[in-house]
């Protein structure tokens, strides 16, 4: 069994709900309609940007140039962004907060834009509750580059190979694993529950 010394935690849709859907289907009532924004418009890839460090204001300008007829739906973005995290997930929120009470060393790694992510630590206080926190817009790298998992590793004083990443996304479990982390791909607390205990980690 491999020992790990360290466990590093996601933060969408591991421990707080994302859906950009929350505040559109209000904006953007015709489903059709928000569906074509949100693949030509506001894209998924628009997005990741900000999550590498490109601020909201170029980010809307960027767009603007291009779409000047939807600049009211383009704004509302950042303007409600804190609708599209309703709720944490308890369940997962209290496997942290037990592997941190039972005294293992715990830290995040999260594709975010900086002042989101700000806001979401005052929306959720418990993501202060780790040793620290590695934010790819703060440092202008997103996983699943590996060099983020490297860098990570570095700060915190990091063996990879002790260490095991929980994210819900296979590329970015992928990525973990690629820098030579132990890895596991989240789909529920219960099942986190489960991959932890076959590592020897208990909550």
């Amino acid at each position: 069994m491999t020992q790990i010394n360290h466990i590093v935690f996601d933060i969408g849709k591991v421990l707080i709900h994302y859906d950009p859907n929350i505040p559109y289907s209000r904006i953007i009532p015709d489903e059709k309609e928000r569906q074509h924004f949100f693949e030509n418009v506001c894209t998924h890839e628009w997005n990741l940007e900000q999550d590498r460090g490109r601020t909201w204001d170029e980010a809307e300008t960027l767009l603007l140039e291009t779409h000047p007829d939807r600049e009211e739906h383009i704004r509302a973005f950042r303007l409600h962004w804190h609708e599209m995290v309703p709720h944490a997930y308890d369940d997962s929120v209290a496997i942290l907060k037990d592997l941190i009470a039972s005294g293992h060393d715990v830290t995040m790694l999260t594709n975010f834009a900086s002042d989101t992510f700000r806001q979401a630590q005052k929306m959720y206080p418990f993501l202060t509750l780790s040793r620290g926190v590695t934010v790819s817009g703060d440092v202008g790298l997103i996983k699943p580059d590996v060099a983020i998992y490297e860098l990570h590793a570095r700060t915190f004083g990091l063996d990879p190979a002790t260490s095991i990443f929980i994210d819900d996304s296979l590329p970015n479990v992928e990525g973990a694993k690629a820098a030579g982390w132990q890895a596991v791909h989240f789909t529920g607390a219960e099942k986190l529950k489960a991959d932890l205990a076959t590592y020897g980690i208990t909550v």
